[in-house]
């Protein structure tokens, strides 16, 4: 494993019309890139992951996993609004010397990918065996196989959708109601919003499980409590991890760039965007995921060409795609194999 930066000279514009400057990317890479380049492995990360896969897909990534190093180049590259090297908005600002920090642009999905392009013509790479990510992480993967359909040979599309609903957006705006609740938000300071940062997570939580996974994991066997619940204590300690590795001002970011996603915008619609996917598609839901429910997934497989659809059975909601890598492993295993 091997973490890298690029630093890309110059203007990069953005969806909106703004614009960057010299923006930076960092990604990690993993195995061997064989010399006609045709082995690569191109994962797209979520909403508070970075560009270590290994760290936060355990069990995936290395030799003979499913990302097998021994066969396979395997790569990450952070987006752009991350707290993790890429360009976001703890990133100076060239007009004012100063961080972004709520003035950091708005970034799209594809303003995302469109950095991830950048990645690839400078790492001279011209095919992508592989693509995949879960839920933000296949909004990616899905915009980049509608985006430049040739290059893509397979997308695996986990816990995901072709568009981010108003469910998804009402879910976001509360995480975003949370910060802003918190007086320090307003501060322009790294450590700013730190409890709201906490109860944005506590909030996003609810959606990344379900009731029935709090129901049988965070149940207290003494009946008699009138407080200190477990799942209290649950919901608290989540928080706080979060606010040990991540950023107010990049949480509020990517959950705006989060809102912009439909695949649709500018191309006459969604079944008309997924029709022009060439790479062979697998598409994966999980059947107790409350953020992406199985029949909105199951539904873009009739506009896709040459797709899959497969339904996980997991408690654990839309986490699943974290926990579950075993039937992860062997369902796309088999798809690869075919």
């Amino acid at each position: 494993m091997m973490e890298h930066q690029y630093n890309h000279k110059g203007e990069f514009k953005l969806e909106n019309g703004q614009s960057l400057y010299n923006i930076q990317i960092t990604y990690h890479s993993y195995g061997t890139l064989k010399e006609a380049k045709d082995n690569v492995i191109w994962v797209c990360h979520a909403l508070t992951a970075n560009s270590d896969v290994a760290d936060w897909w355990p069990n995936m990534v290395g030799d003979g996993l499913l990302f097998d190093t021994s066969k396979y180049f395997i790569i990450c590259a952070n987006f752009l609004g991350s707290c993790y090297g890429t360009t976001g908005p703890l990133s100076i600002n060239p007009e004012t010397n100063q961080p972004y920090y709520h003035n950091f642009p708005l970034i799209t999905i594809r303003d995302m990918v469109n950095a991830h392009e950048l990645l690839r013509e400078h790492l001279g790479i011209s095919k992508i065996f592989m693509i995949t990510g879960g839920s933000i992480g296949s909004f990616q993967a899905l915009e980049w196989s509608i985006m430049n359909p040739s290059l893509i040979e397979n997308l695996v599309f986990i816990v995901s959708g072709a568009f981010a609903s108003p469910w998804n957006i009402a879910l976001n705006e509360s995480q975003r109601l949370a910060l802003n609740a918190d007086e320090s938000f307003k501060n322009n300071k790294q450590t700013s919003a730190l409890n709201g940062l906490k109860a944005a997570r506590s909030i996003a939580l609810l959606s990344y499980r379900n009731a029935a996974t709090y129901n049988k994991t965070q149940q207290d066997i003494e009946t008699e409590k009138l407080s200190d619940f477990k799942v209290i204590s649950y919901q608290q300690y989540q928080g706080d991890k979060l606010v040990k590795r991540f950023n107010a001002y990049s949480y509020y970011s990517i959950t705006k760039s989060f809102d912009t996603h439909n695949v649709g915008r500018g191309r006459g619609g969604i079944e008309i965007a997924l029709s022009r996917i060439k790479a062979r598609s697998l598409l994966i839901a999980i059947s107790s995921d409350i953020l992406f429910f199985p029949n909105e997934i199951r539904d873009m497989q009739e506009n896709i060409p040459n797709s899959q659809f497969i339904e996980i059975d997991s408690l654990y909601g839309h986490d699943g795609f974290l926990i579950e890598t075993e039937q992860l492993t062997k369902i796309i295993q088999d798809f690869i194999n075919e």
